[in-house]
């Protein structure tokens, strides 16, 4: 009986090996998992031009034969021969994007070492001449000693050129031998690959457009190891500088609209609870987070427009060295770049992380990344005991120290990367490869609407999390009511105010007095509900017309030295997220074991780095 061939389509992710699959197998297809694992598994029957029946199987898309996922494991077993349950193909057709020929020619190479007759497709060859690239496939052909077909896979376009072509691959036989250190599991020169591939997109490129070529310009500043984290670190400073400087004129209007309906409720209800409960509980509490939200939204305007540009992608391949330093990858930059919005979409990003331990450390290290719901709890220490004035042209004191406090929150999680990878999440890092997206001009609708929707889950958090567990914490500071002639006030007789004395034996000695050991229980729910939980315990002891007067920056500088105030900063750079931080890292870990780990290394930290900076600060005279 004769064995029908079997042939492999091989190739990088998004090269378009789905769209060439089933343009070859049309109907003819079959799905299922490879023999031991749980990697699916696409074949199909494919025709050759003289009616020869060919197996084609489509294999998962990989970027090296040094496997980082289950999913190149098995393209690289199978290409050796060690695929249980699989035979070596007798020829592979590599599939090659025509717009990303330098990265797609890394594999290629590799692939052309182990000695099976191979057919290479030059696939979206239109995309390509539509990005002003004229390539010349005779050239890639002789340098890989294969046959090389231009193809347009979604149009059917080369496809009786590439069966003829594996016709003539399939008819020399396996003529493969196996090279020592070469497809049998050892390590790549990732960098002589990446060389070797790079010439020979140049010597096969005939021209390309300018776009292109500005592209390359301007790409060697921006990945330079040096010069390109200059300016990263550059970008990042100046959007923290804008998100004092632009913010203000609109926080002050937000505060004067938050002052004149509070003064309205104040003239127009009689003094009582339901007084108290709108002006202290909702007007005073929640709207002391509300003010935030132009710098929330300043904040986001710079990180989408990077985003839009094609910038970030260039920012998580620059960071990819100085990550593996610490255990890390440059896969684990983009889970942690969005935790800078939030930990929760951060953590459910590391799902493309391949490596178990990456993903894991990824996770535990997510909420040491400055979400936005910090930078209020942030503005309101740093605007009321840091100096508004300049410390050079152009850089604001108070900008300089919100770029320090997020500075220290990223150093803070990479050193725990490192312990973290170095004991419960030992392991090698992971290796690290990802295509370039081009520069274009960020679409005016997407960043409008990025902007709207995280404005509006903003206000939803103020509406809800942070509006209930205010509304909870006032009555808790309104009751039990102080008695007549008591010495004691509200806030210190209420049920939150013993609350509040007991933590405070453990909070004390690292300079926190009650209120804030008071505010560190809800903030639980949300870190922005910090900021209203002081709001609402310092406006429950002052009369209406005193919290007129003055704004909660003035209650803390009357309160709070200076000291207490950074010790403040300090914990909230490393304190443990809100809750559902906590339940999402339980599902994605699927054990409760490392949220729990997570909280007691995180108030560790915290307690640590408020504690030193509260001595330090005092010991210096602060």
């Amino acid at each position: 009986m004769t064995t029908i061939p079997l042939v492999a389509l091989v190739g990088n992710p998004n090269a378009g090996k789905s769209a060439l699959f089933n343009a070859l197998t049309g109907a003819r297809q079959k799905v299922g998992n490879y023999p031991g694992v749980t990697v699916e598994r696409h074949a199909g029957r494919l025709a050759l031009e003289d009616g020869r029946p060919v197996e084609l199987i489509d294999l998962p898309g990989a970027y090296s034969l040094d496997p980082s996922s289950p999913d190149e494991a098995v393209t690289r077993d199978v290409v050796i021969g060690k695929q249980e349950g699989e035979r070596l193909p007798d020829a592979l057709i590599v599939v090659v994007d025509a717009a990303n020929l330098e990265n797609h020619l890394r594999f290629a190479l590799q692939l052309a070492e182990l000695g099976l007759p191979m057919v290479v497709a030059l696939n979206m060859i239109d995309l390509a001449t539509r990005d002003g690239l004229e390539i010349d496939p005779e050239i890639l052909s002789r340098e890989l000693g294969v046959p090389v077909i231009p193809t347009v896979a979604v149009r059917k376009r080369g496809m009786a050129e590439l069966k003829a072509a594996v016709g003539e691959a399939v008819a020399q036989g396996n003529l493969r031998k196996i090279e020592p250190g070469r497809g049998d599991g050892d390590e790549y020169d990732t960098i002589l690959d990446t060389r070797r591939a790079r010439d020979l997109a140049r010597r096969a490129i005939l021209s390309e457009a300018p776009g292109r070529q500005w592209t390359r310009r301007i790409d060697r500043i921006l990945l330079h190891p040096v010069i390109g984290l200059v300016v990263l670190l550059a970008l990042l400073f100046l959007i923290f500088q804008a998100v004092f400087a632009w913010a203000t004129p609109m926080m002050d209007g937000i505060e004067a609209a938050q002052g004149w309906i509070a003064g309205g409720v104040d003239a127009g209800l009689p003094d009582g609870f339901a007084k108290s409960l709108l002006i202290d509980g909702v007007i005073n509490g929640v709207g002391s987070v509300i003010v935030f939200l132009p710098q929330i939204l300043i904040l986001f305007f710079f990180i989408l427009l990077l985003e839009g540009t094609g910038y970030m992608t260039r920012a998580a391949f620059l960071m990819d060295r100085m990550m593996s330093r610490f255990g890390l990858s440059g896969s684990s930059f983009i889970p942690l770049l969005s935790s800078f919005a939030c930990a929760i979409p951060g953590i459910m990003a590391t799902r493309t992380i391949a490596d178990p331990k990456d993903r894991l450390t990824t996770i535990l290290i997510a909420p040491l990344m400055t979400c936005s719901a910090r930078l209020p709890v942030y503005t309101i220490i740093i605007g009321a005991f840091i100096a508004n004035d300049t410390v050079g042209p152009g850089i604001g004191r108070q900008g300089l120290v919100l770029f320090g406090l997020y500075v220290a929150g990223v150093i803070g999680a990479m050193l725990a990367a490192l312990v973290l990878r170095r004991t419960v999440a030992k392991g090698a890092a992971a290796s690290f490869i990802m295509e370039m997206p081009k520069y274009q001009l960020p679409s005016l609708r997407d960043l409008l609407i990025g902007l709207w929707q995280r404005g509006y889950i903003f206000l939803r958090r103020a509406g809800t999390i942070i509006f209930a567990t205010t509304i909870v914490l006032w009555v808790l500071l309104s009751f039990p009511q102080v008695p007549e002639g008591s010495t004691m006030t509200q806030s210190e007789y209420s049920a939150a105010g013993r609350v509040a004395k007991g933590l405070n034996v453990v909070m004390a000695p690292i300079g926190f007095n009650e209120e804030i050991s008071l505010a560190l229980i809800p903030a639980m729910a949300a870190r922005e509900v910090a900021v209203s939980a002081l709001a609402t315990t310092y406006s429950i002891d002052e009369s209406d017309e005193a919290q007129a007067e003055q704004s909660l920056s003035q209650r803390l500088q009357a309160r709070w030295s200076l000291p207490t105030a950074l010790a403040f900063l300090a914990w909230f750079v490393f304190a443990p997220q809100c809750l559902s931080t906590i339940a999402v890292t339980r599902r994605e870990t699927n054990s409760w074991r490392w949220p729990g780990f997570m909280l007691l290394y995180l108030f560790a930290l915290a307690y640590a780095a408020a504690g030193i900076t509260y001595w330090t600060a005092t010991a210096a005279g602060l």
